[in-house]
Order: structure tokens, then sequence, then C-alpha cells
């Protein structure tokens, strides 16, 4: 039923799935690539719904009515919260949306790296860097699938006494280290030179968090085996180290069907909450739901090849590096099967 108040504006990144439809009976809804959306557009807009590639700050939102910045996205550093909160701008994440989505991403270029490098998981030690959402789940399962885990997240360590590890702990001893971090001050080039020197000559860096979180130059410069999803300059990437990864995607480890329509769940139920639609609890009625379960080693590495062909895609990218946000764009999410 529709409701009686006047109708909102609300300026929506296009390329958020699931979306079109659900917002017009009640709001005026403009659709824009979200590289594209500028200052004219946001002016006599109410609320923002955006992902990465759309910066909001006051050269965008300065002068405009917007009250609410809804990002489908779990990290936030395109929107600069503290001038938002300065100005009573709400801003929502969907964080945790894609979380099993990174770990299906995780899991094919760890199933990858063993074939290829013919190694089994309790012959190795994974280090992960960031144990939020996804990098608790990414611990979860490699202990199950029998790597010795090794953790580092300073934040999380102060205020819980997790016992996780120092960060050159954890650098010295993994034969694998993965980043889950959002990126800030403190996580830009985290892994620098001087970390890139602590790694095994024989280590692989996994990163699906930021690109600015690792130095591309310095990572070039190493001589490490890399698999990336995240890059420096997006979606201008270094050619070089594209050459030089032994797995590369296009920034989508998280797009699972799943993640997407979580996301976009919260950026509606966000719109809803603030400006009194009845949304509470929408969900995309054509997304599968997510099927949660423990696999093993070896049936993940029967099956994940099915639902990611992770070498695929990796082969399309060195090919087209110049359809970098478009492979993004147009990517088949998949179905998170675990």
């Amino acid at each position: 039923m529709k409701s009686s108040v006047p109708k909102i504006t609300i300026v929506a990144d296009s390329a958020v799935p699931f979306l079109r439809g659900v917002l017009e009976p009640w709001a005026d809804v403009r659709y824009l690539p979200g590289a594209a959306i500028g200052p004219d557009d946001v002016r006599d807009a109410d609320a923002l719904i955006v992902r990465t590639r759309t910066r909001c700050n006051e050269q965008l939102l300065g002068g405009s009515r917007v009250r609410l910045v809804a990002t489908a996205t779990i990290g936030f550093d395109h929107i600069d919260t503290a001038w938002c909160a300065s100005r009573g701008i709400r801003v929502e994440t969907a964080a945790g949306c894609n979380a099993r989505g990174v770990l299906q991403w995780v899991a094919a270029a760890l199933a990858w790296l063993a074939r290829s490098r013919q190694w089994r998981p309790a012959e190795k030690t994974l280090g992960i860097v960031g144990v939020g959402h996804v990098g608790t789940l990414v611990k979860e399962y490699a202990e199950h699938w029998g790597f010795r885990v090794l953790c580092c997240d300073p934040p999380r360590e102060a205020r819980e006494h997790c016992g996780f590890l120092p960060l050159d702990t954890v650098a010295r001893e993994a034969d694998l280290l993965t980043f889950h971090v959002p990126l800030n001050a403190s996580t830009r080039h985290l892994a620098d030179d001087a970390l890139l020197r602590m790694l095994k000559p024989d280590a692989v860096l996994l990163n699906s968090s930021r690109g600015e979180v690792v130095d591309g130059r310095a990572l070039l410069a190493s001589g490490l085996g890399c698999v990336l999803d995240v890059w420096e300059g997006e979606p201008a990437i270094d050619l070089d180290l594209l050459r030089r990864a032994l797995l590369a995607t296009p920034h989508i480890a998280g797009y699972s069907e799943q993640g997407k329509a979580t996301a976009t769940a919260l950026a509606v139920r966000a719109v809803a909450a603030l400006f009194g639609l009845p949304l509470d609890g929408w969900y995309p009625p054509t997304a599968a739901p997510s099927a949660p379960r423990r696999l093993s080693w070896p049936e993940l590495c029967s099956t994940i090849g099915r639902a990611f062909d992770i070498e695929a895609q990796s082969r399309q990218l060195k090919t087209e590096p110049d359809g970098f946000e478009r492979l993004r764009d147009e990517y088949a999410y998949r179905h998170e099967y675990f």
C-alpha cells in the first residue's frame, strides 16, 4: 500500500542490483553510474544509495538537502563520515553482507594454489590480518580444512584480548598472508616494503580488502607471489602488477548473489527507517537464500571450480585490463553454497 507522505528523492548507483522498482511507489529514484554522480545530481536529493565509486564528501554533498547516505558495501572509505556527521547526514553501511562471498574467493584461491603448487593445508600456515566478519569466517573454515592459522587484529586485541599476534610475527611465520581490514590511516600501505621483507621468499600475499592496504610498487619490487582482487588506482590498475599476479580479479571477491541481495536490502531498510516507508524486513524476492555449511577440503577442491572458476576470471582480466570496470559491473553473481 502506498504511503500518504510526499515522495522523497533518491539518487542511486545504477549498478546496485535488485533495487529498481522497490522504492518507486514512495520515491522519485534517479539511477546514475556511481562515478558520474555529481553535486548537481544530488542537490535536491533526500538520500543516496551508492557503492564505492561515489565519493561522498563536502564537494559532492555541500549545499544539498541529503539526509542519508546508504552504501551497499561493507567499506566506507569513500564516505567522509566526519563531515557527514557534522552536517547531520546519516551514514549506513552493509557491514558483513559479503563475508561469505569473500570467503568463497579466498577458498578458490587456496584451492588453486594447493593444486598448482602441490601442497596440502596441513603443510601451510595461513596468516589472517583483520579478524572481523570476513576474517572470522576465513579463520573458522581454514582451521577446519587443516591449515595452521595465525591471526592479527590490533584493534580487536586491544578491546577483547583475543590472543591475536603482532603483525610482524604473523608475517614472518605465514606461508600465505590474507588481508581483511578496512582502509583507514592506520591500514593504508599496511603491507609496505618493510612488512613484505619479513615474508618468506615463497610466501603468497592475498588481498581482497582495499587496494591501498598494499603498497603495489613495493609488492611488485618484492618478487613475492600474490593473489589480488583489489588494486590501487582502480579502475586504472598497475599493468606490471597485473601481469605478475598469480591470480587477478576485478574487485569481485564479495560478489555473491546473496551478499549483493543483503547489501541492497540493508540500504532499502535504512531508507525505509529514516523516511517511514513500509519496507522494514524487505529482501529481494528473486534472490536465492544462502546455504551455509561446513564442507571438507576434498569437497571444496572438487566443487569450487564449478561455482567460481577463479583461474578463468583471472585470465579474462589479464586479457582485458582496460575492461576492469565493465568486468566488475557485468559480473555474474556467484551462489553461496557454503
